[in-house]
């Protein structure tokens, strides 16, 4: 907590996070994951200081980050470790290391920077605290440290002083210290002055101070003398020592906080003590300053967050009469502004003015706590004073003092001001005003118009006198400052009258003001009708329509009624104007008939036709087409309904069907949808107009698909002689019914046969269009469809010419003129169909011959040869361009070897193979498939489903392949018979090819397959061909000799090929026959051969063997396996031959360490020694594991030692019993572990020293602290884990665990020194656990005391009462009670004290006032017959009106006959049962009870009862004032009467006064006239008479102010009817404007009458209530 402002804490748990509370928002904490070792928030700002130790250094690593923007400022890694830090200032880090400060600022990038070496009285202390005045001249540093061996406990403080400037240093003794600056009286400059405490142990005696000096004195000036004062510590806290303190810098007071709570309060000025209490239970350790509240906030060690403060209201009177120091009492009360010194201040003030020292009262009065002298009557005194010659008037003395101390008040400033204006120095005012010197006010205000109006209006605003500013901006014409200066105060002007002003001259501003107005919040204040009317009264039309068209944009319905009046005034005045306000479309709730029949008239047709909503109307409108923009007639049939809008269409046709097309065809072109397509065509059709029709579907064409309107659309355009157009759309539409338009077009017989053409030729109709233009002597037409339009349709023409015999000549020549572009094909189909083909002779030539290759060309010139039978063989071999299918297709038939020759040319597999299996002709199949060589095709007639397989295989083996002489078709054949699986039929082939020494017998592909096919179909020749044949690959087929399992064949081709490794791989592997494997490497003697067989002999088993192996292979490749398998078998000798040879090849560290292990195993350990002092490469680390988990201890002690690993060398020492050399050994290993497992040996072993020794090192850590403590007890070692747990007391380590465990085994072993060791160290305890402890052996003393402590005040009670002879005391348990949280304790305490302490009672009860039920204490008492017992308690919890002990006491008052108490106690307190009480005491012997019972009666209401018992008793005076406060006045009378018959004259006059209110004067004068005692009444008489004639008088009085009132509301009714009357003759009379609400003519209902006269006006008085005159009344 660096500030009042944030709270920083550090979580370690469930995850290591960083929480900020700001104090200001305490229930929104902010947390933040962060593995921080420390973090600092800055005390003004959102920014985050973290330090953290980097691993495995001792350094730290600072950082700085900017919450709010999410960013680090700064980082720095410090060389040392910082053992204290803080914020000195918002901009800078205070860190603290062993031998060093530093100074680090967050701005720029700058390092820390070091500002001086720690003294040496702070060495070895604990840093607490680090502070900087507020210049940052001088430095403080506070540490503590342990007290002196004489008082251990008092904890000793040391402080080093640094001056920055002088750099130098100061060591004193001080536990806390704060900085101050001090004005001290004659030094205009504050002084800089240090507060410390320290508390310390000197020769048998503490001393306790509080010092107060200043630093670096001003030279020539004033300074601060040295002031100390005792801190008086109470006998309970001799060990308690200051821990923190805080300057208030608005009381100017120091609060030294101390360790345990304690808080003292000193004076700065004069160090003189002001208070000193208990702040909380718990110990402080952190407090920062409260600068807002004057006091400090305090965080203690439960986490609670305490705010300490003055008292303002009673702190001036305690110092003043609790302290008697008068002059301090003073002080406070004017540097604080503090209450309670008023009439001490107003006493030297008056004793200052009487010895005419003004200048020491004007001081005083402007330095006043609270004001208390700055009032009217101090100026008075000033101003009554008489000014001297030639000095300065008290007055001006007064307020120059004012001015240099603050600010004035109202009535000085007024005063001041008064002055200053008298002489004309309105300057002085202007800068007073501008250092806010002054207080504004209205009457200041005033006071200044007179001199400035600006600077008045200044004073006015500041003043808040809103008329007055209104009034000046008006006078100022500054209108819209108005407005705005009324919406920032609140403030509601007269806007009407404002308006009214402004319009007078300037009717622009009038609108602008008006506009102003309608944008206020809240609604414009004066309605929009009213302001209208003021615009329209003056003919301002152009200023009233702007302003509404600028409040009626919302277009609320409420606006109704302005809409309709603003577009009536313009379309009356300005239609234009109109026209463009409804083409803005702004308004919708105005009367939209009425504005309808104005816009016709206006000449406004199509606005007109927009408002009109029947139609006759539209109609009647609609025919002004002249007058009307065709454009927007267009858009207004756009919001008709389809039927009206077909109607007002027939309409416009029916009157100028010329002149209206245009539009009419605009109109279904642009509505065709809504209006419907078919609608407007029979629309159309009905009036016959094709030239309409035409126009509009022309429009809807393009985005139409309906074949019926294309139809409609080129019929139109046909009959209204548009061809092109027709053309058009028969070449480019796709959706008009083809049939239906080429009959309509051949019917229309058009001179133009284009369009026919464009409709035949895109659906087919070619034969159609050649017919009707051959029978139609249009010629010239098919020569141009043919050559110009479709030349690919020229075979349909020529079909259908043909068809209608047309000569051949014809025929030719347009065949001839199209040329290339003619295809050929369809031509050759229609003429082949027509059996004509001969006619395309000479084309097909002419084709030829002009280079053509295209395959119909050569197609069709083929078969006419074949079909000619001129040299077909000629012309299908040498001819490329044909089609061999379609050609070879043709030939079939005629001639099958044709057929062969036109496919074999192309390829043709499928057809040559059918044809020649059809035919037989296997042998030229048998070529080709050999040629060929596709292994398609010859899986295709290699297919066990094809019946010619057989035929087919005899001409390959027979025929084809012995004629072939290429390898290429001889490796196809083969791999086509090893995929279709005949081995037997290519062995067969192989060996006739490759044995029977023929062009391929040496071929090495075929000698693999030869042997590879053996050995798949014929195992038993394969030996045979390895011996006969010697070029093929041995290594890959002696491996498939191996996959085959032919084991001994593939030894001999590995043996053949020298393939050693192999072949002894297939011995050992496959035969299995490690002793051939053996016999076969000494014979070829080669190390691969000997790897391969010592790996073999390794997997049987054969460790020693394979060891010898491997060693004649010289291979160290396998040395895992052999490590472990000589360790399985337990050969660790050979093993060690094997190691040193592989040592000499690899640097593994596995061979290195094993080869350890294998020493270590064989015991040879000097061979160790001398290894590991040699290079190697074990790790000695894991080694040295092993050897100790196999318990080979003096191995592993010599790897250990080697190593330094001290941990488990102690381990090992602790298993080989050398305890003191284990002792050592964990000494330099320091490992919490290590301590602990050789401590439990040593205690196992009874070395309980050196068990001490690393006890102290284990039980400094939490964790293993419990397992320590169990193990010694366990072992019954009680005294020493005691004399163990005592000397971790006094570790620097020592934490709450050790404390608590050694209450633990007092509270077991050593009970008579528990409760010390409690109240010593009852802060570093865990006293949950320690209760349990007790409770178990019954030490309840101690067991209360810790209940205390932990703040378990219940159980605290409940154990002192359980076990009172040990536990009771009875100042302890007064303040253990009023702190517990059961109720029922608190009623077991009052049994308990009955019982057992009865005559402190009354005290235990006093103290548990405000927390136990009155009433069940009572009972309790009651119960036990001891009420008087708790007699002072019950007076003492009176005053709380409790019903049971109301009765209690007065039962006891009765009995003691104690009327007097018993009075008082039934006027205090009224809760109990009056009546029992007053029925008990109503016959006692004792007047007094009696007339107490006459007052219970009288209190209870029981007035008669009362009346009769005071009668009884002679007690007239309390019968006169019980009746009279009875209010009933039959009581009274009949007291009256009862005076009468006893003679009672003096009793009867009495009566009359005190029962006043309630006797009524005719009862009154008649008993004392009957009686004759009418001087007696006398008095009472002249009373009422003058009461009821003051009565009269009022009502009088009354009377007429009511008539005055109402005559002035008739006179100004008046006046508004007038007035308003003015408005109406000033209207225009073309727009009347409507009666504003309320106001009208005489003939008007709501017109105003004269009222009618009241009653009694014709000279009768009014009539009384009920028609009854007043009795006694008159007129």
């Amino acid at each position: 907590m660096e500030s009042d402002k944030y709270i920083c804490v550090r979580e370690t748990a469930p995850q290591n996070s960083v929480v900020i509370i700001d104090m200001s928002m305490p229930m929104q904490p902010l947390r933040r994951p962060i593995t921080a070792d420390s973090a600092l928030m800055n005390p003004n700002s959102r920014i985050l200081a973290l330090k953290a130790q980097l691993p495995g250094t001792t350094q730290d690593h600072l950082q700085i980050f900017n919450i709010e923007m999410k960013a680090k400022i700064k980082s720095h890694q410090m060389p040392e470790p910082v053992v204290f830090w803080k914020w000195i200032t918002p901009k800078t880090l205070g860190l603290v290391t062993q031998t060093s400060v530093y100074h680090w600022s967050i701005e720029g990038d700058s390092e820390p920077v070091k500002m001086f070496e720690r003294t040496a009285n702070l060495v070895n202390n604990q840093i607490i605290n680090y502070k900087c005045d507020p210049s940052e001249k001088w430095l403080v540093l506070i540490g503590i440290a342990p007290g002196a061996p004489e008082r251990p406990q008092l904890v000793k403080g040391n402080m080093q002083l640094f001056s920055v400037d002088q750099q130098r240093s100061q060591a004193l003794e001080s536990h806390a210290a704060s900085f101050a600056q001090f004005k001290v009286p004659g030094n205009e400059n504050p002084s800089i002055l240090i507060s410390f405490a320290t508390k310390s142990f000197n020769a048998g005696q503490i001393v306790s101070k509080l010092h107060v000096i200043e630093l670096g004195a001003q030279p020539g000036k004033p300074s601060f003398s040295k002031k100390q004062a005792d801190l008086f510590f109470p006998p309970d806290f001799q060990d308690d020592f200051p821990v923190a303190m805080q300057i208030s810098h608005k009381y100017s007071l120091i609060y030294v906080i101390t360790k345990l709570g304690l808080l003292f309060v000193y004076d700065l000025e004069t160090a003189t003590a002001v208070y000193r209490n208990r702040i909380s239970p718990d110990p402080i350790f952190l407090t920062s300053e409260a600068s807002s509240a004057g006091g400090f906030y305090a965080i203690n060690r439960r986490g609670q967050v305490l705010l300490a403060t003055v008292n303002e209201a009673t702190i001036v009177p305690f110092v003043s009469s609790q302290l008697n120091n008068l002059e301090l009492a003073v002080n406070l009360a004017k540097r604080g502004n503090l209450p309670g010194a008023e009439n001490l201040v107003v006493q030297r003030f008056q004793e200052l003015f009487a010895q005419t020292k003004y200048k020491e009262a004007a001081e005083l009065a402007a330095e006043s706590p609270q004001g208390i002298l700055r009032t009217p009557d101090t100026v008075a005194k000033f101003q009554s004073v008489p000014v001297q010659a030639g000095q300065t008037p008290p007055l001006l003395q007064y307020f120059g003092t004012l001015l240099t101390k603050g600010k004035l008040n109202a009535f000085e400033s007024l005063e001041l001001s008064r002055l200053v204006v008298n002489q004309n120095k309105k300057n002085l005012l202007e800068n007073w005003l501008a250092e806010d010197k002054l207080e504004c006010s209205e009457e200041l205000g005033d006071l200044v118009k007179t001199v400035d109006n600006d600077l008045a209006l200044k004073i006015y605003i500041k003043a808040r006198a809103t008329p007055k500013v209104v009034a000046a901006f008006a006078e100022r014409r500054e209108f819209d400052k108005i407005l705005i200066y009324s919406k920032q105060v609140g403030y509601s002007p007269d806007y009407l009258f404002l308006l009214q002003t402004i319009l007078r001259t300037d009717p622009q501003g009038a609108v602008n003001f008006a506009l102003m107005m309608s944008q206020m919040e809240g609604g414009c204040p004066v309605d929009y009708n009213t302001i209208t009317d003021l615009f329209l009264q003056r003919n301002l039309i152009r200023e009233a329509t702007a302003f509404l068209l600028d409040v009626l944009k919302p277009n609320l319905p409420e606006h109704a009624f302005l809409q309709t009046k603003v577009l009536e005034i313009n379309l009356v005045t300005f239609p234009n104007v109109a026209d463009a306000i409804l083409a803005n479309g702004m308004f919708s709730h105005y009367d939209r008939p009425r504005i309808a029949q104005l816009c016709e008239k206006a000449g406004l047709y199509v606005r007109a036709l927009q408002h009109y909503s029947e139609l006759p109307d539209i109609k009647r409108v609609i025919v002004n087409t002249h007058a009307i923009e065709p454009q927007s007639l267009v858009e207004f049939f756009g919001t008709l309904s389809r039927e009206w809008a077909l109607e007002c269409m027939k309409d416009l046709l029916l009157v100028n069907l010329r002149g209206n097309l245009q539009i009419i065809v605009q109109v279904a072109k642009e509505y065709c949808e809504q209006l419907g397509v078919e609608a407007c065509i029979k629309l159309f059709e009905q009036f016959k107009s094709y030239e309409g029709l035409y126009f509009f579907l022309g429009s809807y064409l393009s985005s139409s698909e309906d074949p019926d309107i294309h139809f409609k659309y080129i019929e139109a355009a046909a009959k209204t002689g548009q061809i092109k157009e027709v053309e058009r759309v028969t070449r480019e539409s796709n959706f008009y019914d083809a049939e239906k338009t080429k009959n309509f077009l051949m019917e229309a017989k058009l001179p133009d046969a284009r369009p026919l053409i464009n409709v035949c030729d895109r659906f087919g109709f070619v034969p159609d269009l050649t017919h009707y233009l051959y029978t139609n002597n249009m010629l010239r037409y098919i020569e141009g469809y043919v050559q110009k339009v479709n030349p690919g349709n020229a075979p349909l023409v020529v079909g259908q010419l043909l068809d209608d015999e047309c000569p051949e000549d014809f025929i030719k020549g347009l065949i001839l003129s199209v040329r290339s572009l003619l295809p050929v094909e369809p031509l050759v189909d229609e003429c082949e169909k027509r059996n004509r083909l001969r006619l395309l002779t000479q084309f097909l030539e002419h084709l030829v011959s002009e280079g053509s290759q295209d395959v119909h060309v050569h197609n069709a010139l083929g078969k006419i040869i074949i079909e000619s039978n001129n040299n077909p063989e000629h012309f299908l071999t040498t001819n490329p361009y044909y089609d061999s299918r379609v050609v070879g297709k043709y030939c079939e038939k005629r001639d099958p070897t044709l057929a062969v020759v036109a496919y074999r040319r192309g390829q043709c597999d499928d057809e040559l193979i059918n044809v020649t299996n059809k035919n037989s002709l296997f042998k030229l199949q048998a070529r080709y498939v050999v040629e060929r060589m596709d292994g398609d095709l010859w899986e295709k007639v290699l297919n066990p489903e094809n019946e010619y397989r057989r035929h087919l295989i005899d001409q390959v083996v027979s025929t084809a392949l012995p004629e072939s002489k290429s390898p290429e078709q001889v490796s196809a054949a083969v791999k086509a018979f090893m995929t279709a699986d005949l081995p037997h039929e290519l062995i067969e082939l192989l060996e006739k090819i490759v044995l029977q020494n023929s062009a391929f017998s040496g071929n090495f592909n075929l000698q693999n397959l030869l042997i590879l096919t053996a050995i798949k179909a014929d195992p038993s020749r394969v030996m045979d061909y390895i011996n006969r044949l010697d070029n093929f690959d041995g290594p890959a087929v002696g491996e498939v000799a191996v996959e085959a399992q032919l084991y001994e064949e593939a030894f001999s081709i590995f043996k053949k090929f020298n393939l050693n490794v192999q072949a002894v791989n297939v011995l050992l592997d496959n035969i299995r026959n490690i002793d051939r494997a053996v016999e076969f490497a000494f014979r070829v003697e080669e190390d691969a051969v000997w790897s391969q067989v010592a790996k073999a002999q390794l997997r049987e088993g054969l460790v020693s063997d394979a060891i010898e192996s491997f060693i004649r292979a010289d291979d160290a490749t396998h040395f895992l396996d052999v490590i472990r398998a000589s360790e399985d078998a337990n050969v660790y000798p050979d093993l060690v031959r094997y190691l040193l040879m592989v040592r000499q090849k690899v640097k593994e560290p596995k061979v290195d360490s094993e080869l350890i292990y294998a020493y270590a195993k064989i015991d040879r350990l000097g061979e160790i020694e001398e290894f590991i002092l040699m290079p190697n490469v074990a790790n000695l680390q894991n080694v040295g594991d092993r050897l100790f988990d196999e318990e080979l201890y003096e191995a592993a002690k010599i790897i250990f030692a080697f190593i330094s690993n001290w941990a488990k060398l102690a381990v090992t020492l602790v298993r080989l019993k050398q305890f003191q050399g284990a002792v050592d050994a964990a000494r330099k290993a320091n490992s919490a572990k290590t301590w602990k497992e050789v401590c439990f040996a040593c205690v196992d072993a009874e070395e309980f020293r050196l068990a001490q020794i690393c006890g102290l090192n284990v039980i400094v850590q939490v964790d293993d602290l419990e397992e320590v403590s169990e193990y010694y007890q366990n072992r019954g070692c009680f005294n020493e884990l005691i004399s163990l747990m005592e000397s971790g007391l006094g570790l620097e380590r020592a934490h709450m665990g050790i404390f608590t465990e050694l209450g633990v085994l007092y509270a077991r072993y050593r009970p008579e020194k528990l409760m010390e060791h409690i109240k010593l160290f009852s802060t570093r305890l865990n006293i949950p656990k320690l209760i349990r402890a007790c409770d178990e052996q019954q030490h309840w003393k101690e067991l209360t005391y810790l209940y205390i402590q932990y703040d378990e005040f219940d159980n605290a009670a409940t154990t002192v009462m359980n076990h009172s002879p040990e536990a009771w005391d009875h100042m302890q348990f007064k303040d253990i009670i009023v702190k517990v949280a059961s109720v029922e304790l608190y009623y077991k305490a009052v049994h308990f004290y009955l019982q057992e302490h009865p005559d402190l009672i009354n005290d235990m009860l006093n103290v548990l006032a405000l927390r136990v039920d009155h009433t069940h204490v009572v009972d309790i008492m009651r119960k036990a017959g001891h009420l008087r017992l708790v007699k002072p308690y019950m007076v003492a919890v009176q005053s709380n009106n409790v019903s049971a002990v109301n009765e209690a006491l007065n039962e006891i008052y009765v009995e003691e006959e104690d009327y007097d108490r018993l009075r008082e106690s039934i006027d205090l307190h009224d809760n109990f049962d009056q009546i029992g009480l007053a029925q008990k005491i109503e016959k006692h012997e004792l007047l007094e009870m009696r007339r107490v019972a006459a007052y219970i009666y009288k209190k209870a209401g029981r007035w008669k009862q009362s009346i009769a018992l005071s009668k009884k008793d002679n007690h007239y005076r309390d019968a006169m004032e019980t009746a009279s406060q009875s209010g009933e006045r039959e009581l009274a009378e009949e007291l009256l009467v009862y005076f009468i018959e006893q003679g009672k004259k003096e009793c009867f006059a009495s009566c009359l006064f005190v029962c006043y209110d309630l006797i009524r004067a005719d009862v009154a004068l008649e008993l004392a006239w009957i009686n004759n005692m009418i001087d007696f009444a006398f008095p009472y008489l002249l009373q009422f008479i003058r009461e009821y004639t003051g009565k009269v008088d009022e009502l009088i009085k009354d009377k007429i102010e009511a008539q005055k009132e109402v005559k002035a509301k008739e006179q100004e009714e008046k006046e508004v009817i007038a007035q308003q009357n003015m408005y109406a003759q000033l209207l225009p009379l073309a727009l009347p404007a409507p009666p504003m609400p309320g106001m009208g003519g005489p003939t008007m209902g709501g017109g105003f009458a004269p009222p009618p006269p009241p009653m009694g006006g014709m000279g009768m008085p009014p009539m009384p209530p009920y028609g009854m005159p007043p009795m006694g009344s008159s007129y």
